[in-house]
């Protein structure tokens, strides 16, 4: 069976592994990226009408100043950014899928001053007439070295998973620093943003139908299966 190779940081990559195995796939985890917490100044929660989340890793990581906003209206991409988000609690008002943009034509008339607590890295959003946005950083994704036995594997047939534009580069990087022949390797990318941040040359690359993990894992399925079949 040809392995799947989730490198997106924890709590993910073990989530992403627990249902990749339901499917029956050889999936391993070697996440190339450790989320810490970022220092940040809470805006006044007076000053916010909404808060925006595209992670559960702003939750997690947001630390005591989160307390400012208990109570308030938030929209959420994903079930477990909501579910956090409630824990935290803050009122979910609206829960998307694929990114905080698909989120923004839900808001609420009375909506109009939004907070956004994001990662360091993070996709830019185009706001709706009279909305404002304040951002402020909460966390980030430090790259991480390919670990020895990530190498080996890289270097027969394998496919990997890539849920954003930084793992693509970063990932991309590695393998360049490392010797290893992108021919072998085949990726399957949560969209087509995060295709071309990986660049050319890979064994083969594709992007899932639509921006989410449970799609990524269809994607994958054919691609170890297609992978397999083209092994003698």
């Amino acid at each position: 069976m040809t392995p799947l190779v989730i490198i997106r940081p924890e709590p993910g990559a073990g989530a992403t592994k627990v249902a990749a195995h339901a499917m029956g796939l050889d999936a391993r985890c070697y996440p190339l990226f450790a989320i810490r917490a970022l220092e940040w100044e809470p805006v006044p929660a007076r000053e916010v009408d909404a808060i925006l989340l595209g992670s559960a890793n702003a939750l997690r990581h947001g630390g005591a100043a989160l307390e400012t906003y208990r109570g308030l209206p938030a929209y959420a991409v994903g079930e477990k950014t909501a579910d956090a988000a409630r824990a935290a609690g803050l009122d979910i008002v609206a829960t998307g899928k694929g990114g905080l943009q698909r989120v923004l034509p839900d808001l609420e008339p009375g909506h109009r001053r939004l907070l956004r607590l994001a990662g360091r890295e993070r996709v830019e959003l185009s706001l709706p007439p009279g909305v404002t946005m304040t951002t402020r950083e909460v966390y980030a994704s430090e790259p991480l070295p390919l670990p020895a036995d990530l190498k080996r594997l890289l270097t027969a047939p394998c496919v990997v998973l890539l849920h954003s534009g930084e793992a693509a580069a970063h990932f991309a990087q590695c393998v360049e620093a490392s010797g290893i022949d992108r021919g072998t390797v085949s990726l399957a990318t949560i969209g087509p943003r995060v295709a071309e941040r990986a660049g050319d040359g890979w064994a083969a690359l594709h992007s899932a139908d639509e921006p989410s993990d449970a799609a990524l894992l269809v994607l994958a399925s054919q691609m170890c299966q297609d992978t397999a079949n083209r092994v003698p």
